[in-house]
């Protein structure tokens, strides 16, 4: 489920505004929002409506919604953000540099937007394996999202899930109601998901726990056909026949993006934040699943708060640019 910003393309090649957030999953909103509420001019760019909440379908644990699917809970944020009178543009920023004591950001169709100060809020990219097959069958058999791709294996003879998080199991949950038979590999003993989401998994008779192993080779032909897999503790390799093949095995930082905006890091690539989610850059501040804050604890409600704390971060540093501004006498 992969929902694409409604937003047209605006006319306008230039914009200009107090604060440009980068990104558009809940800490992008989140900042937006309370960017809006302080009466400061506001502008979201994203590929993604909703960023990483495309990657379930149900939410369970967001205060407020006891249930509520992921398309209608991204909905009501965007409704939300957009009561505000906040702009969101389908795009990617390709470059933001140093424009005086403000930014000039660069976005992939060519539009120029000038900020005093910029929130990144761009979430993570998913981890590949990097085996030989991966990308040769990616859309013909590897699915990077369970939930996007899952009603394409009904009644498949059996699919394979990569991974130990939250991701896998959920993933492996959903598949064990549409293939005859799902194989969840992780290459440890134990699982660092949730242990509500383990229990479930263990719960599924057409689900086989493949553990303490790895997949070292994606088979095929015009499609996916099977997995080479080796046990990390015996030595043994096997194949394993399947139609598909489902990589939920984590995130990580888009180093590039961040390295070229000058951003220090933990040595993980996680963007370092503090006070207000400021950065060691000053004018730019970061929320969400990019930072180095609680990432053992990724939540919706989490990215969602940081989004906002970054939004008080951005309005005192437009405010001192503002007063700076009036202070300056004007040149003859």
């Amino acid at each position: 489920m992969s929902l694409r910003l409604g937003t047209p393309r605006q006319k306008e090649e230039k914009a200009e505004v107090d604060v440009l957030i980068i990104g558009a999953g809940p800490a992008a909103f989140g900042a937006a929002l309370y960017s809006a509420r302080y009466k400061m001019s506001v502008l979201v760019v994203g590929e993604f409506l909703g960023g990483q909440l495309n990657n379930t379908s149900e939410i369970e644990n967001y205060l407020g919604f006891e249930r509520i699917s992921a398309s209608e809970l991204i909905g009501r944020f965007r409704k939300h953000v957009e009561s505000y009178g906040v702009k969101i543009i389908q795009d990617r920023i390709s470059e933001v540099k140093r424009d005086g004591e403000g930014f000039l950001a660069t976005t992939k169709r060519g539009m120029k937007i000038r900020s005093k100060a910029v929130i990144i809020a761009i979430g993570l990219k998913r981890r590949t394996l990097g085996v030989p097959g991966e990308k040769e069958f990616v859309g013909r058999g590897v699915s990077y999202c369970s939930i996007c791709d899952a009603a394409l294996f009904k009644d498949a003879d059996a699919v394979a899930v990569v991974g130990g998080g939250d991701s896998a199991m959920e993933g492996a949950t959903l598949l064990s109601s549409y293939a005859k038979k799902v194989f969840l590999i992780h290459r440890r003993s134990e699982f660092r998901a949730q242990p509500i989401l383990v229990e479930e998994v263990k719960s599924k008779p057409n689900i086989e726990l493949v553990l303490d192993t790895v997949v070292t080779e994606i088979l095929g032909d015009k499609s996916v056909t099977g997995i080479r897999v080796k046990n990390l503790k015996t030595g043994e390799e096997r194949v394993i026949p399947v139609k598909g093949v489902f990589l939920e095995i984590g995130f990580e930082p888009d180093l590039p993006f961040i390295q070229n905006l000058g951003l220090e890091t933990d040595d993980y690539g996680f963007i370092k934040v503090h006070g207000y989610m400021e950065t060691n850059v000053k004018g730019i501040f970061a929320a969400g699943d990019c930072t180095d804050l609680w990432k053992a604890f990724r939540q919706i409600i989490t990215a969602a708060a940081q989004g906002s704390v970054a939004a008080h971060g951005a309005y005192g540093y437009v405010e001192e640019l503002k007063l700076k501004d009036k202070k300056t006498p004007s040149s003859p």
